[in-house]
This record gives structure tokens, C-alpha cells and sequence, in this order.
């Protein structure tokens, strides 16, 4: 009995970081499979197609470089699109579907963007950038920090992650108002915020933490705007 097993071929895009092979089991793919990363980004459509022509299977990083419909269209070979995150806006899966090509998407966790967008907020509170660079150069406290505690966050999205943002807030002991398109005060509530207008928000906020995802301009990205 045969042994041979088809052989596919895997392109990993963007992985300007040189991580995508540490980050995941890839043994599973040996003798199944040939693996090649790419490290720099193009943006060309055609240079992003000569590049992909031989591939069976495309990893994505999301949303650096765009599978448009131009994009799938002209590459005959390919089978599976595969992309980090639960969601990626910048894949046609319709053009995708019907020349059947599977879309499938990794795990996702939050955790990491929960937490840097409070080291974010306080790097901004404390000047920590500017005081580093100061001590780094032979000089020594510049700013008088600001405290959270007492401030106003204004967080625009108050889905999964806005509402992680909201808490750690009400713990540094801030007040918290929050703006989304369907929010509603209960659930705003749940979290410690207010409900208030978004022009309410940008008035009364000492810190605006942004995390709405708009629909509207995950779509732009993909379908061209239509004439005036």
C-alpha cells in the first residue's frame, strides 16, 4: 500500500516579527506539508498574486495584507485562507466561497488588549516615555504625574473588551461613562458606567478609550466606492 499523501504548500504572510513558527505546533504539518514565511510586506496586487501563485494554503496575519477579490481571483491554486483572530474584514469571503476556497480563523483571547490599553493610559498619565527618555540622557523627573483616581474615562465600545477597560477603571477608583451605537443603560450599568451621548462622552472624559469596530469601514476596505 502507498504511503504518498498529497503535499500542499503553505505561505505565511507578514511575519515581520519572525514568530508565526514559534507561536503554534507546526509538527503536525511534517511530511504533509512545505512551509514558507514571509518577513516583509508587499502591497502590490500583482506582486501580492506572483508571490502567492504557487501556494496552496495563505496564513494571514490580520488584516496586513488584504485578500481581495482581484487577489483570489488569479491565484487557481489556492484551497484554504487561513487567518489569525476570530474575524478578519479585510478577506472577500465571498469571492472566496464561490471559487471554494475554506476561510478558517485561529482562537483569539483579549487579555492582551485589555492590558495594553491600560499600560497605554498609564504611560500617557505618567509621562513615561518622556521621563525615560530624560533619565536616559543624564536628567531626572520632568512632569508631575496625574492621578486616575477621581478622572473621568470616557470608553467608546463597550462590547467584550470595552467593558473589561470600564472595570479596571472603576478600580483605579475612576468614573466611568460609556458610549456604543445600541448600548443600553442596563448594560452600562453592569460594568459601572454611565450612559451618556457620544458628543456627551468627548465633553466630559479626562481619558477616551476607544473600541468601536465599525461595520461601515470593514466594508469599505473591501468593496470600492461607488460613483457620485
Amino acid at each position: 500500500m502507498s504511503n504518498n499523501r498529497e503535499q500542499f504548500s503553505v505561505a505565511v504572510l507578514d511575519d515581520y516579527q519572525n514568530v508565526a513558527l514559534s507561536m503554534a505546533d507546526w509538527s503536525v504539518l511534517k511530511g504533509r506539508a512545505a512551509v514558507t514565511v514571509f518577513n516583509d510586506h508587499i502591497a502590490d496586487v500583482d506582486a501580492v498574486v506572483s508571490r502567492l501563485l504557487p501556494f496552496d494554503i495563505v496564513c494571514v496575519m490580520r488584516e496586513r495584507t488584504p485578500m481581495t477579490r482581484a487577489v483570489i481571483e488569479r491565484l487557481p491554486k489556492l484551497r484554504l485562507i487561513a487567518s489569525t483572530a476570530l474575524r478578519n474584514a479585510s478577506i472577500d469571503v465571498n469571492a472566496a466561497e464561490e471559487r471554494g476556497i475554506q476561510v478558517v480563523h485561529t482562537g483569539y483571547t483579549s487579555a492582551p488588549t485589555i492590558e495594553l490599553t491600560w499600560a497605554l493610559i498609564l504611560a500617557g498619565a505618567r509621562h513615561l516615555i518622556d521621563e525615560n527618555v530624560s533619565l536616559r540622557a543624564g536628567g531626572w523627573q520632568r512632569f508631575i504625574g496625574e492621578d486616575l483616581g477621581g478622572r473621568t474615562l470616557g470608553v467608546l465600545g463597550l462590547g467584550n473588551i470595552g467593558s473589561a477597560v470600564a472595570r479596571i477603571g472603576k478600580a483605579f477608583g475612576m468614573t466611568v461613562i460609556a458610549w456604543s451605537q445600541n448600548l443600553t443603560a442596563d448594560h452600562a450599568a453592569a460594568v459601572g458606567a454611565g450612559l451618556v451621548s457620544k458628543d456627551e462622552l468627548f465633553r466630559q472624559a479626562d481619558v477616551v478609550s476607544n473600541h468601536v469596530c465599525s461595520a461601515a469601514a470593514r466594508a469599505d476596505s473591501l468593496v470600492p466606492p461607488s460613483s457620485p
